[in-house]
């Protein structure tokens, strides 16, 4: 299973069968998973899981974990997961800047990387920061006689964009990446490595999924611009062209302010105006209106909420989209949806991105 880089061949770990067997080892984690297990919990058979875990092994993947007492006969051996033998690099392209690690095949960042960008520079340039930093990823201290091993690059980037096909659209504010190939182009410049493109709001709704987010929610992003990604019944909602959650863009001011896609009145404009105003309540209150609006279109389980400028001021945020959603549960007379800041310490974009690679790895198919 090893690739022309010396990493291991991603199109091989995407096999059922191996997806079963590998999520399995990593989630009994340290302490191991006996064949036998493996066969009770997949339905593979005793020798399926032989041949699974013997490749695993010979590609460096699983080792043995020690041995366990057994009901009868000898001890079984048991295996675990190598988190160090594979890695996925996730890199979060903002308007401004450029966040990137590096993480295992458990999802643990090992390495991060934060640079200034312009998105309005070119494809070009923006092209050269990428490669570079995946590429000084890659290397790490410099200390390890070879580059890790890597899966591929995960980026994650403000929509709208086409995730099957890696082409963005007209970019909020940057009309010139309308139609630019943007996982073929990078792809072709770092040479074998697997690339994967989504919306930085979806990366995080995956992130947050694989992670133990259960149920169905909705994760609002407000940094430079104003997103949502969608999880129902634990998968990402992408839809058909990969046009769910934009958010951001639903008209709730008629005839009001202009926004950047080139309607008026849509909530990002009204809610990052009132930011630019120093007005964090306004801002929280018309975040708090979309997500009403949200929830009672999906009837969702939960708000999550997100991006540098909720960071930077969490409280107001959480309390002014609560205090809406708790007036809208009154009125209804449904129990009030909860909200609260989701994990990740506003690292949760270039996180999520690394995981568009691993989860397919471990047979999540939302990745």
């Amino acid at each position: 299973m090893r690739g022309a880089t010396g990493g291991v061949n991603l199109l091989a770990l995407r096999s059922h069968n191996t997806a079963l067997v590998l999520d399995l080892l990593r989630t009994a984690g340290p302490e191991g998973i006996s064949r036998l297990e493996l066969a009770e919990r997949t339905g593979l058979t005793p020798q399926a899981v032989s041949k699974i875990t013997a490749r695993l092994r010979e590609d460096g993947l699983a080792a043995e974990a020690g041995r366990r007492a057994s009901t009868g006969g000898k001890p079984r051996t048991v295996l675990r997961l190598v988190p160090e033998a594979g890695h996925a690099v996730g890199v979060h392209l903002d308007r401004d800047e450029l966040r990137a690690v590096l993480a295992d095949l458990d999802g643990t960042v090992v390495a991060r990387r934060r640079v200034p960008l312009d998105l309005g520079a070119g494809a070009e340039a923006v092209l050269a920061r990428v490669a570079a930093v995946v590429e000084a990823l890659r290397a790490g201290d410099g200390t390890s006689p070879r580059a890790r091993p890597l899966l591929g690059v995960g980026v994650a980037l403000p929509g709208p964009l086409d995730h099957e096909r890696g082409v963005l659209h007209r970019v909020t504010g940057f009309p010139e990446w309308d139609g630019f190939p943007l996982r073929d182009a990078l792809a072709e410049r770092l040479g074998t490595v697997p690339v994967v493109v989504d919306k930085d709001t979806n990366a995080v709704a995956l992130g947050l999924a694989v992670g133990g987010e259960g149920g169905s929610f909705a994760y609002l992003h407000l940094g430079t611009g104003l997103g949502a990604g969608l999880v129902i019944g634990g998968s990402v909602h992408r839809g058909p062209r990969t046009g769910a959650g934009e958010f951001g863009h639903q008209v709730v001011q008629l005839d009001g302010p202009p926004c950047g896609c080139g309607d008026r009145g849509c909530v990002e404009a009204l809610c990052l105006a009132a930011v630019a105003r120093g007005e964090a309540a306004e801002a929280a209150r018309v975040l708090g209106t979309g997500a009403a609006n949200l929830v009672g279109l999906l009837d969702i389980d939960r708000v999550l909420l997100g991006g540098r400028t909720v960071e930077a001021a969490p409280e107001p945020f959480v309390h002014g989209v609560r205090a809406v959603l708790d007036a809208r549960a009154r009125r209804t007379g449904d129990a009030p949806v909860p909200v609260r800041l989701a994990s990740g310490d506003g690292r949760g974009v270039a996180e999520g991105a690394a995981h568009l690679v691993l989860a397919p790895v471990f047979g999540r198919g939302d990745g």
